[in-house]
């Protein structure tokens, strides 16, 4: 329950721009154009603005299309043939191809059928010739003009959502050290599922960078963001590469329990400290400042895991060898290239 109070709480802004635009596109409709039911300009301009959530302005424009070329189509069929079994299937047919030789996805296609049988079949007034049309335009422009001034998901959300694997990060990281501790092979299993499901935040952080960055490229109002905005999407391939790492220090982790290897002390104090470091860094994003100053401790920490004892145990050499990694790959996160993130730890002594 918390999870979808959450979903809902970051699709909160899009379902009342929804909502809004939706009203907006009838009081227009009507009291402009003289229309006494609009019925296509509030669903025209609901269907815009709720599938401009990602890739906003590109896909907002081709639905636009699919949902002008299926009202047309639809309105044009009936003002000239009527209504019927035949008019149906033809004007599904002429609807979807006409979508079809404007390079539409599969999507717009079938939304073009859509509107098409909706004007032929439940709205079938030969007299309005092509104000159902009309209306179906209002509600596009109406939508594409909130998309660009008004986005569709805050700008702080791939901040947030940055934080948010940060954290799962570092509470992964505290459940494998409670399990290398305890030598608890259940938990680590646990831990290993838990690893496993990094991906899921990782996705939702990389479509609100799409939708982050259309904003700002597409609205101008939101140009001076961009730099912002660009710092925050750079998150993404350092916490990829740190979440890859983390699930095979996991997988590892568990092999260690399962065969009841014991893994040196010194070795999970060390992922304790970067669970810490990784916590205060998800709260530098909370406070709205991108984690550079936990880079020295990142180094230190590098530093530190360089001077660790090598075992007999090849779990415990690779759950050293893959801190290290994630280490290397947070410190990238702080800004600093690849090479020179990887050049800052020291080789093992």
């Amino acid at each position: 329950m918390r999870q979808r109070v959450d979903r809902l709480g970051a699709r909160f802004f899009l379902i009342l721009q929804c909502a809004v635009g939706a009203g907006l596109a009838w009081l227009i409709a009507k009291n402009v154009l003289g229309h006494p039911t609009p019925f296509f300009a509030p669903v025209a301009a609901l269907i815009v603005v709720g599938v401009s959530f990602g890739s906003r302005m590109r896909r907002a424009i081709e639905v636009g299309i699919g949902v002008a070329v299926g009202v047309g189509v639809g309105d044009v069929f009936v003002h000239l043939f009527g209504t019927g079994v035949w008019q149906i299937i033809l004007v599904c047919v002429v609807a979807m191809s006409i979508a079809t030789l404007l390079g539409a996805g599969s999507l717009i296609i079938i939304q073009a059928g859509v509107q098409s049988i909706i004007v032929t079949t439940l709205l079938p007034d030969p007299s309005y010739a092509l104000s159902r049309w009309l209306d179906a335009v209002v509600g596009i422009v109406l939508a594409l003009l909130i998309a660009t001034i008004a986005p569709s998901a805050p700008l702080r959300r791939p901040r947030i959502l940055a934080a948010q694997v940060l954290e799962d990060i570092s509470g992964t990281l505290r459940q494998v050290s409670t399990a290398l501790r305890e030598n608890d092979a259940d938990a680590a299993d646990d831990v290993l599922d838990r690893a496993r499901a990094t991906d899921e935040g990782l996705q939702d952080l990389r479509e609100a960078n799409a939708e982050g960055l259309g904003v700002v490229r597409h609205s101008p109002f939101r140009r001076g963001d961009l730099p912002a905005v660009q710092a925050y999407a750079e998150l993404a391939v350092p916490l990829d590469r740190a979440s890859r790492n983390l699930r095979v220090l996991a997988r590892r982790a568990a092999i260690s329990t399962w065969r009841g290897e014991r893994v040196p002390e010194d070795y999970i104090v060390l992922i304790d400290e970067l669970a810490a470091v990784i916590d205060y860094m998800a709260n530098e994003l909370w406070d709205r400042r991108l984690p550079v100053s936990a880079r020295p401790r990142l180094v230190r920490l590098g530093e530190r895991t360089a001077q660790a004892q090598i075992v007999q145990s090849l779990s415990a050499v690779v759950i050293l060898a893959q801190t290290r990694s994630i280490v290397a790959d947070l410190i990238m996160l702080t800004g600093v290239p690849a090479d020179d993130a990887r050049s800052a730890i020291p080789g093992l002594e």
